[in-house]
């Protein structure tokens, strides 16, 4: 059976698992608990990653202090976080948490260091002045709160939802809400994952826990959603799905694959062949232990639906489905670049964005302002807004392409959507110029070849 025969049933189906589980949010909240990817320079405990956790039930009326949701809103996210305003933990809307926008129609669909640090500053500026504040000469203050915004810029995110009921959400409110909200974070004894944890514990008593074996008696976030996975499976009658919010494509450095303690040491060069060579029964210890405890068995991406910003979560897009708009968008650069024929179009739009000054539209939208021809132009940066800017088409092209290439020949297939490739295609077709007829039906041409070619 061909792809163009398979698609139409499978685009069924996951509209029929779309709806069930849709319906299924409607019935109850939920708590999920967020593994983030670590990034940047790894060092043995950086390389666990970031824990928070998210209330779709539970909202708050300042990032200090909680409240149930009315209807329409859409929860928060609470973590613990060193270094910011002195304070244990700060609640954050799920979509600025995520993307430092406001509202799902301004994400930008391609994000750049500048970008990045532009949305959050503006958010920052709106909403969370109290917690940090501008430094003396009105700029931008450092420090760690940029964690608390934006978060998929910087690392792709894994969520485990389990059903909860209002009486469990307005427990936790009233207990955060009465305890002193002062910060004793330290890595070891009382990190974000042991917040986690004991946020979740309410909820679930006695659920989760740190492991003295695998982890070195350290909290981390993959054992924490390990726990709740298991915890899932004795407990069928409570709703639990699992989730992958996929790192924004873009020229911020990509995260990497999460790890518990030893699983951190095993893996590591740097930590295990030292420890071979000047201590090998250690060393022999470490990949027992590793070994023993199956500490590299879960996949966090396993069975997991893509988060859709604005949209019910959908089925990863299949591998086949992949390959033949790999196949697609590869005949297409080289249509249309066939100096280069198309490689790395992501790359040269990270350049040309680099020099891109940043800000929003009246609607809040990000845009980029550039000069061409040595005329300023604007370009619209997010899916919802970029045919409206004053940029020639072949500069909004150019973002698209970028967008494409990047979340197509990305390392792990687990985060994309059919819906978000489609639209993304969709978008790059209306681009196309008159004088571009040619080019968009020579590479339709091959596009229905490669797909009829599929097995």
């Amino acid at each position: 059976m061909s792809l163009r025969h398979i698609q139409p049933m499978r685009r069924i189906f996951s509209r029929l698992a779309v709806m069930v589980l849709a319906c299924a949010s409607l019935a109850s909240a939920s708590a999920t608990l967020l593994l983030e990817e670590p990034y940047g320079k790894l060092g043995l405990f950086t390389a666990t990653g970031h824990a928070a956790v998210y209330l779709s039930g539970v909202c708050a009326d300042t990032p200090l202090v909680l409240r149930r949701c009315a209807p329409g809103e859409t929860g928060v996210v609470i973590s613990r976080y060193d270094g910011v305003g002195g304070y244990d933990w700060i609640a954050i809307p799920l979509i600025p948490y995520l993307y430092a926008v406001e509202r799902p129609e301004a994400v930008p669909l391609f994000a750049d260091a500048k970008m990045v640090a532009f949305l959050r500053d503006r958010y920052r500026r709106e909403y969370l002045e109290d917690i940090a504040p501008d430094v003396k000469n009105g700029e931008t203050p450092g420090g760690n709160w940029y964690e608390l915004v934006g978060s998929s810029y910087d690392r792709t995110i894994y969520g485990f939802e389990m059903e909860t009921t209002p009486k469990q959400d307005e427990a936790l409110i009233r207990k955060l809400n009465s305890s002193p909200n002062e910060s004793h974070f330290h890595l070891v004894t009382n990190n974000c994952a042991d917040f986690a944890k004991d946020v979740l514990n309410l909820y679930f008593p006695k659920t989760l826990h740190r492991s003295v074996i695998a982890d070195a008696g350290i909290t981390t976030p993959k054992q924490m959603a390990k726990l709740l996975t298991k915890y899932s499976g004795r407990h069928p009658e409570l709703r639990f799905s699992r989730l992958v919010i996929a790192q924004v494509p873009g020229g911020m450095p990509r995260s990497t694959t999460v790890h518990g303690v030893v699983e951190s040491f095993f893996k590591s060069k740097k930590y295990i062949v030292p420890s071979a060579v000047f201590s090998p029964i250690f060393a022999g210890c470490v990949a027992a232990v590793y070994i023993g405890t199956g500490a590299g068995h879960f996949d966090p991406a396993r069975d997991a639906m893509v988060f859709v910003v604005g949209s019910d979560p959908e089925p990863p897009l299949g591998r086949e489905d992949r390959r033949a708009y790999q196949e697609e968008l590869k005949h297409f650069l080289a249509g249309a670049y066939p100096e280069t024929s198309g490689r790395n179009v992501d790359r040269a739009w990270e350049r040309l964005q680099s020099r891109a000054r940043a800000d929003v539209d009246g609607q809040g939208r990000p845009v980029l302002e550039m000069q061409v021809g040595g005329n300023p132009v604007q370009v619209g940066a997010s899916a919802d807004n970029i045919l409206s800017g004053s940029a020639p088409p072949q500069l909004v092209r150019q973002l698209l392409e970028a967008r494409l290439q990047s979340e197509l020949h990305r390392g792990s297939p687990n985060g994309i959507s059919e819906a978000e490739v489609a639209r993304d295609w969709k978008l790059l077709r209306q681009t196309m110029a008159d004088t571009d007829s040619r080019l968009t039906a020579r590479t339709a041409q091959r596009s229905e070849s490669i797909r009829g070619n599929q097995p």
